[in-house]
């Protein structure tokens, strides 16, 4: 077991946006560089030709990078320990949150009011935090405690679009479930549905676009979803673009019941 890494390994830094991941809906791959670094992007770059079918995780504009520690890598393992109680102590409520450790998060929670919903020096609360890293039952817990998933950082990151780029599926149910704005965009024009794209992700496309995500948004590079998938060789994507697509035409097509 490695010693926790610095809470500074939390932090949000900048880095070219040239990094694939494995998609984490398909545990049984294995990030191609091994590196625990998600980058956001909504510009096509060529991705590395790792696999036939590369799963790219992608996380914010301009090439910003949210880095696990190795402490929360080997955690995600199925290691019981994931930091030694000396080094909790100094995490913040937000690098709790990220790791998912919810008996010290539990304890700063009640310690004063509004801190379910305190920010960060970038506006990101620790549902932000849990969403971007995955930690479902942090986010289920969160929720239940009263966190506003509705709240966005300062360059409008919300919740669901950090865990649509993760393509964390099943937290992002978890958000819809509470009226989450679907389209809610970042400042670079990004929607969860084009992160998600961006990211490979097949699962997380199909979830969005089955509860009604628009495929007509452009992000401010001029990519729809749509051209997003195309430009970036990610077929099944594309496919489920498409198969969605025909399902709305189709259902225009269903003659009125007679009177």
């Amino acid at each position: 077991m490695e010693p926790t890494q610095p809470a500074e390994d939390l932090i949000l830094t900048q880095q070219p946006p040239a990094s694939e991941l494995g998609d984490p809906e398909d545990p049984g791959e294995e990030a191609a560089d091994g590196s625990d670094t998600v980058v956001l992007s909504l510009f096509p770059c060529t991705p590395e030709p790792v696999n036939p079918e590369p799963d790219a995780s992608v996380s914010s504009p301009q090439g910003s990078s949210l880095k696990h520690s190795t402490t929360l890598t080997n955690r995600q393992r199925g290691n019981e320990v994931s930091a030694l109680p000396a080094t909790l102590d100094s995490l913040s409520i937000h690098q709790l949150a990220a790791q998912g450790e919810l008996d010290q998060l539990k304890e700063h929670l009640r310690k004063g009011d509004n801190l379910v919903n305190k920010p960060d020096e970038r506006g990101f609360t620790p549902l932000i935090w849990a969403s971007a890293f995955g930690e479902i039952e942090t986010v289920r817990f969160l929720l239940e405690w009263g966190a506003d998933p509705h709240i966005l950082a300062k360059e409008r990151e919300s919740a669901l679009s950090l865990a649509s780029t993760g393509g964390y599926t099943d937290i992002v149910g978890l958000l819809l479930e509470r009226d989450v704005d679907i389209n809610i965009y970042d400042w670079n024009g990004g929607t969860p549905l084009l992160y998600a794209v961006r990211g490979n992700h097949v699962k997380c496309v199909e979830a969005l676009l089955a509860r009604g995500a628009d495929l007509t948004t452009e992000a401010d590079s001029g990519y729809t979803p749509m051209d997003l998938a195309v430009a970036l060789g990610y077929r099944k994507v594309q496919q489920v673009i498409e198969n969605h697509i025909l399902k709305l035409f189709q259902s225009n097509l269903v003659p009125a019941d007679p009177e």
